[in-house]
């Protein structure tokens, strides 16, 4: 898989990128990310990327052409058009299934905004869909496109040891992860459950699964409506909800 990122700090995303489970997996080609100063497709003397907006108003606006220009040098190297998304407040909140549907595709492309965003008219001529991290706004779309990229990249066969290492975990079958522990098993008074300790694979498997339903319960109770849920561990959200341990 190869994901482009146009942004204004290919500096800023290196760094993190280059770093632990993904900066390894790049080392070892396990995936290719590639950051493009947009700056180098500015055509004045200035490498200026933005303008004052039409209609008046605060702040700067990203300019289409520089964006454009970008964009085409990355489909011309790649020999085709890659799934293109802008990073915006705007945009429908990513989630895991959407990490799941990118995680499949061979190339994405990734815009970061600045300033008041970019021209509406790049967006309508090249975004094949606008995904945000979250209702609030940030300075830039940096973060949000390594928050992405590195949900994306952990989903890519050889990044992780395992597939169990995002197969069990919280959002990844529709509830929050179970909780856990390590050494030492009591630790300033408190033990764990007695059921970790057993050895038993099949009783501790059911005990994560009804803790996982249960943290679901308890922290994310809108995540049950689309939830897979036999009658058994509805009863027993039920039964914790009522109290009646």
């Amino acid at each position: 898989m190869r994901i482009d990122i146009i942004t204004l700090f290919p500096e800023m995303c290196d760094t993190v990128l280059n770093e632990s489970v993904i900066g390894r997996a790049r080392k070892k080609g396990v995936m290719e990310i590639v950051c493009h100063q947009l700056r180098d497709y500015a055509f004045d003397k200035h490498k200026r990327v933005d303008d004052s907006t039409y209609g008046g108003g605060m702040g700067m606006l990203m300019m289409a052409e520089p964006i454009a220009l970008c964009f085409e040098d990355i489909c011309a190297r790649l020999g085709k058009k890659p799934y293109f998304i802008y990073l915006s407040p705007k945009g429908k909140t990513l989630s895991q299934d959407k990490v799941r549907e990118l995680a499949g595709m061979e190339n994405i492309c990734l815009l970061c905004g600045h300033y008041e965003g970019v021209d509406q008219r790049v967006i309508d001529l090249y975004v094949d869909e606008e995904i945000s991290i979250g209702d609030y706004v940030l300075t830039g779309g940096e973060l949000p496109a390594l928050v992405l990229t590195d949900s994306v990249c952990r989903m890519i066969p050889g990044v992780l040891s395992d597939d169990l290492c995002f197969e069990e975990e919280s959002h990844y079958n529709g509830l929050l992860e179970y909780p856990q522990y390590t050494k030492p098993s009591v630790w300033r008074g408190i033990g764990i459950p007695d059921v970790l300790l057993s050895g038993h694979h099949a009783n501790i498997e059911k005990w994560r699964r009804e803790s996982s339903v249960l943290e679901t319960a308890r922290l994310r109770p809108d995540m049950l409506e689309s939830a897979q849920l036999t009658e058994k561990e509805r009863q027993l959200i039920s039964k914790k909800t009522d109290g009646n341990d």
